[in-house]
């Protein structure tokens, strides 16, 4: 018997007890590729979207027609950018739809929301996506901003890497890595086990200066960044708190959320050297 969303306890099968009881003990062997769709998701996948998405067969089918109709009916009150999203996603599959639902847990009206901010986005930073295609940011991501772990961590999520320490931010601009980005998370988004398990990034602040930027794992972070944080850190909001870890030299706890044998070594793992143009090679090839 377990404890429901409306308060409620509810029997579950010995199935089910036995993928949350697996969701708890994960490796980084019980996952999917990184590249490419997903041909079937793992049961305990399933499990965890269920859990913590609210997703069923059924409400699936019926989030998406709940979507539908609340962008053809802000379109037709004359709200730009929902039609702006009519225009966008009106034609496009219902997989495209569950994204944004799935990002929003299912909270509809918040996942049309999410579908505005991305129109306007991209009405806003027109420059970000003119010709926007993968052999625009190829050597972008060759030269490994941002780079992408060839394997999920044991939650399932992707791993996106960003190594402070030889960003040459004259020859590769933050808008080209802002491109990059955007070309990736559209690609890997197309993966339902990404959908469900989501990103993580790990930023390497060894060589950083003063005139170099931030995210959300971040090891070798200078006592500088560290004294800010702590100042700023009660202002946080608590999700967001949750989201990020600031481990500097002290290795322990990374390890304990990224298995060392998936790490290349600028990130004190035990694989060799990032090798970037394989990774683009994977993505695009």
């Amino acid at each position: 018997m377990v404890l429901v969303g409306n308060g409620t306890f509810r029997m579950v099968s010995e199935e089910e007890q036995a993928l949350r009881a697996k969701l708890e003990r994960l490796t980084v062997k019980d996952h999917g590729p990184v590249f490419g769709p997903c041909a079937q998701l793992p049961d305990h996948t399933v499990q965890k979207a269920k859990d913590e998405l609210n997703e069923t067969d059924e409400k699936r089918v019926l989030a998406v027609k709940e979507l539908r109709g609340i962008i053809k009916e802000k379109a037709e009150a004359e709200d730009d950018l929902a039609k702006g999203v009519l225009e966008t996603f009106g034609e496009k599959p219902d997989g495209m739809l569950v994204r944004f639902i799935r990002a929003r847990k299912y909270d509809v009206p918040r996942a049309f929301d999410l579908m505005k901010g991305y129109v306007r986005f991209r009405r806003d930073y027109p420059e970000l996506f003119e010709n926007l295609t993968p052999e625009a940011v190829r050597s972008t991501i060759e030269a490994g901003y941002p780079g992408i772990l060839s394997s999920r961590d044991k939650y399932g999520r992707i791993v996106l890497l960003f190594n402070i320490e030889n960003w040459d931010y004259e020859e590769i601009t933050f808008d080209e890595i802002l491109r990059a980005y955007c070309v990736i998370l559209e690609s890997l988004l197309e993966n339902e086990e990404t959908q469900i398990n989501g990103f993580c990034i790990i930023e390497n602040f060894k060589g950083f200066t003063m005139q170099q930027a931030s995210a959300v794992h971040f090891i070798h972070q200078p006592w500088y960044f560290t004294t800010t944080y702590n100042v700023v850190k009660p202002l946080m909001k608590g999700k967001l708190l949750e989201r990020v870890f600031v481990h500097g030299d002290e290795l322990d706890n990374y390890y304990k959320e990224f298995d060392a044998d998936i790490l290349p070594s600028e990130f004190e793992g035990k694989n060799s050297k990032y090798d970037g143009k394989a990774i683009a090679a994977k993505l695009f090839d």
